[in-house]
């Protein structure tokens, strides 16, 4: 699911790394000061978490795991247990804090203030108890085919997007309305669709956690490449498990190379198999929060 956040498209959450620690939890004053939670029956697919100026948030259609995942930044793999209505039944909330808050810029490390708002809300109105645990996973690490050498479609990025995340919280800049454009570079973002990763404005650790969710496992960035850059990766896409009923997969260049393929040589990338503990957060209990 692509996520809307802060005027920026984003694959998933950007997260901690394989082997660092989960986000802090919140402290007393990080709160919204209204926040309303309904759940969402209307069957729709999509859905995302949007921050806004003034200190408001949306979420439309999501599940509490992807609230957790939002509000700790750590990836889907960093997550474990729960009740299974956590990844089915999905909420809407409409939030605000006080003031107009400074977000982050996504991927800059630490919890901004919606995120540390999150997760008291989690734990007051979900009644969420979590603990945290090492456990050895199989994970990937992102390194370059030929150090120092990037591939064709790997470039530098000029984009500033703490300027724009600036912007964006002072209302100069307008969220862009509706899904991403189809084609085409998005300024300090990263969209996802069938066959395609688009990046701009970001490193490569933030590189390394898109790619999740085709490599199927953690990715760690092992490239030692500086700085920002941008791309445009195409490939066939694999399909893991059934499609839901009634759905089909979009459409695909059919001459596409795998993912694993395509890293290579459009990125000059590869991942590199290993195992090491990662911390997770293991769900131990949550409720249904009352209307």
């Amino acid at each position: 699911m692509n996520r809307l956040i802060a005027g920026f498209w984003l694959i998933g959450g950007i997260s901690a790394l394989a082997g660092q620690p989960p986000s802090p939890t919140a402290s007393p004053g990080d709160r919204f000061d209204v926040a309303t939670i309904r759940q969402n029956k209307s069957g729709d697919r999509g859905g995302g978490i949007r921050r806004q100026p003034g200190g408001r948030l949306i979420a439309t259609n999501v599940t509490l795991r992807t609230l957790i995942t939002f509000a700790y930044q750590i990836n889907g793999y960093q997550l474990t247990g729960g009740p299974g209505w956590a990844d089915n039944d999905t909420f809407d909330i409409l939030a605000k804090m006080e003031g107009n808050p400074e977000w982050g810029a996504p991927g800059m490390g630490e919890p901004d203030p919606a995120q540390r708002a999150m997760q008291s809300l989690l734990v007051e109105r979900f009644k969420l108890r979590t603990h945290r645990e090492l456990r050895d996973m199989d994970v990937y690490e992102l390194v370059m085919v030929k150090a120092g050498v990037p591939g064709p479609a790997l470039k530098p990025s000029t984009s500033d997007c703490q300027t724009l995340a600036e912007q964006t919280r002072k209302g100069k800049v307008q969220p862009p309305p509706g899904p991403p454009p189809a084609k085409g570079l998005v300024a300090c973002s990263a969209v996802g669709s069938a066959g395609m990763i688009r990046f701009d404005g970001y490193g490569m650790p933030q590189v390394a956690n898109i790619l999740i969710g085709q490599a199927g496992r953690v990715v760690v960035d092992r490239t030692g490449l500086a700085d920002n850059w941008q791309f445009v990766l195409t490939f066939t896409p694999e399909q893991r498990g059934p499609l839901p009923a009634g759905a089909d997969l979009p459409p695909t260049d059919p001459n596409a190379p795998s993912f694993f393929t395509a890293l290579r040589e459009q990125l000059g990338l590869k991942l590199e198999s290993t195992r090491t503990p990662v911390e997770v957060i293991v769900l131990d209990a949550a409720e249904h929060p009352e209307d």
